[in-house]
């Protein structure tokens, strides 16, 4: 049987380095991708428009990789910025004649920038388009790059990590407790994905899922002053854990199509310590 092969966006820090790294644990060689490869680099990360910051995050995907490498597994990094449709692209065809055709995509990454913490007043019209590009197209790309592949051994896993902000209005104005409307619009549509490829293709061996993690305390997260109460999220290895049962249990199979919300279910399952 050749090597389960994992893509992951977003792999840098937070959720998308404990998903990268749980699905190592699981058995996958794992393709890392992300803007941040060393650490230590620096970059605009702000998430409003009334400030900036370029503060260095801890993470980089070159400590990802070397996590998943002392698991025993594989990694490959693969820089890729989900705004440059030729470093997306160029990203997936690398990680395909690298390795080979991938078993699980997740589509972890996302547009951080003005607007995920503005309120509509605020937010300026071209941030709709970068919420809309890293959200939709980015995986919409990455999703028909790597469908191949999976079509022609029959089988394959796509997952979308959702957000509660796709689907429900914020509990207050952005910032203060809430998310702005590009995030929440980017999100919304990026959940479409799931419900069409179980439709189209679930006779033909994908199965897809979106996931919700809930507040999680990322590195992101803690570092922003956004009304939210840090100390109430979830640790990332929680979420990880939920992405790799995803992708290897057969118990996961009815929830193919729907979208799981990853803290209840890890607490149902045991599946991690919270």
């Amino acid at each position: 049987m050749s090597q389960k092969i994992a893509f992951v966006t977003g792999a840098s820090r937070g959720i998308g380095r404990a998903c990268s790294i749980s699905l190592a644990q699981a058995g996958f060689d794992v393709v890392i991708t992300a803007r941040t490869v060393a650490p230590g680099e620096s970059r605009e990360h702000s998430v409003t428009v009334h400030q900036s910051d370029t503060q260095p995050l801890p993470g980089s995907l070159q400590e990802t990789a070397a996590i998943i490498d002392q698991t025993g597994q594989q990694s490959l990094i693969v820089p890729m910025d989900l705004l440059d449709r030729a470093s997306v692209g160029a990203g997936m065809a690398l990680a395909l004649e690298r390795w080979g055709p991938v078993d699980l995509l997740l589509h972890n990454g996302r547009y951080v920038g003005p607007g995920m913490m503005d309120v509509i007043l605020d937010t300026p019209i071209d941030a709709y388009d970068k919420f809309l590009e890293a959200h939709v197209i980015a995986q919409l790309t990455l999703t028909k790059m790597a469908l191949p592949g999976m079509l022609q051994r029959g089988s394959g896993t796509i997952i979308t990590m959702g957000s509660g902000a796709g689907y429900t209005d914020p509990p207050a104005p952005a910032g203060q407790g809430g998310w702005g409307l590009g995030y929440g619009i980017a999100k919304a549509a990026s959940h479409r994905l799931v419900g069409h490829l179980k439709v189209e293709l679930a006779w033909r061996g994908i199965r897809a899922f979106n996931v919700d993690p809930g507040y999680v305390r990322t590195e992101r997260n803690q570092s922003v002053s956004d009304g939210l109460d840090h100390s109430t999220g979830a640790p990332p290895e929680a979420i990880g854990a939920v992405i790799a049962w995803l992708a290897t249990s057969l118990d996961a199979d009815p929830l193919h199509g729907t979208t799981v919300m990853a803290q209840d279910l890890c607490r149902e399952s045991g599946l991690y310590p919270m």
